[in-house]
């Protein structure tokens, strides 16, 4: 502490300087390996410069911003940072992607009380992750040290990604017509929605590092990363005519669905076609909670749905499991009020 009448200095105050330079330069490296030609150049800059590919004719730039919410939470207690990243990345590229946009370029925001350099790499090494299973570039980002803010050990994350889609080839949901088929690309597990209610219950069972769900603890399955659909659904798209893309994050199965559907059409959904993940029925079962709660907070094993016209759904299934995706038809669309219909 300064005497009375000394110069403070802004370590003082609780803002380390050196620990900030100190972890541009360790993730330099990682930010490196996810670079793409239209990058001009590095880390470290006022700002990033990225031009457009001359691959596109009339391109269309699509964003998006999310963060990993709650979820860090569970992170915090388990003391692993290393895959936090990859959710951050998740929700913005999978966003972005639903439109038809190539992901081009990501930036990260990440705000803390006190800077720890070796938690904080860890989380950019899971962006770098993320960035590179997007096949988007990290090109800058923030590093707020704000003392007083958050709780010792906390931080909180931000991200920003935006891609490029040719205008005559953006996906709005308005091909999507009656007999199209619903194709449902599997989770992870809840990727990164819920976590509130996740969280009480966690605290209402008693549940900890030890508990297990069928030989695997519940906490990893809790904090397995957001699968990233980018690559296999890019090539799909080449392939054949996609009409629409739904993920589903917050809001569930029964609210994201809808919003890619035009007026007088709704999704439905045989429930037997659903993968099985034992999380969610932990989930029910520890929380007692009915089937509208949990489509409406969880993706259920539902990470994307792609929907496609059924003369193309086996030769888009073929693609999808070709690209290491778990796919499978959930149904249909039908006429109807837009919404989700679950039967089965």
């Amino acid at each position: 502490m300064a005497a009375h009448g000394a110069p403070m200095t802004y370590r003082e105050a609780g803002v380390d300087i050196d620990a900030g330079d100190a972890l541009v330069e360790r993730i330099k490296p990682f930010a490196k390996k996810t670079m793409r030609p239209e990058v001009l150049g590095g880390i470290g800059g006022f700002g990033a410069l990225v031009e457009v590919s001359k691959k596109y004719k009339k391109p269309v730039m699509v964003s998006g911003t999310d963060g990993v919410g709650t979820k860090l939470k569970v992170a915090f207690r388990m003391k692993k940072h290393d895959t936090v990243g990859i959710d951050l990345v998740a929700m913005s590229a999978n966003d972005i992607l639903v439109c038809g946009a190539e992901p081009i370029f990501f930036l990260d925001y990440f705000a803390c009380g006190k800077l720890d350099v070796g938690v904080a790499a860890d989380v950019v090494k899971g962006i770098t992750e993320g960035c590179e299973q997007a096949g988007c570039a990290l090109i800058g980002g923030e590093t707020a040290e704000m003392p007083g803010m958050y709780a010792q050990g906390e931080y909180d994350l931000a991200g920003f990604a935006v891609g490029v889609v040719e205008k005559d080839r953006i996906i709005d949901g308005t091909r999507i017509a009656p007999g199209d088929a619903v194709i449902g690309l599997a989770s992870s597990g809840p990727h990164s929605n819920g976590y509130s209610l996740i969280r009480k219950l966690i605290a209402h069972s008693g549940a900890n590092r030890e508990t297990a769900l069928e030989g695997r603890p519940l906490f990893d399955r809790l904090l397995a990363p957001t699968r990233i659909y980018v690559k296999p659904l890019l090539a799909l798209m080449r392939l054949l005519p996609v009409h629409g893309l739904a993920h589903i994050t917050g809001g569930g199965v029964t609210d994201n669905i809808p919003r890619v559907l035009p007026e007088g059409m709704e999704a439905l959904i045989d429930r037997r076609t659903l993968p099985r993940d034992p999380v969610f029925d932990w989930l029910r079962d520890t929380g007692h909670l009915d089937d509208a709660e949990m489509y409406r907070t969880f993706n259920c094993g539902i990470g994307m749905v792609v929907i496609v016209a059924q003369s193309r759904a086996e030769e888009a299934l073929g693609a999808l499991r070709g690209s290491g995706e778990q796919a499978m038809q959930i149904w249909r669309i039908g006429r109807g009020t837009r919404g989700v219909v679950i039967e089965g």
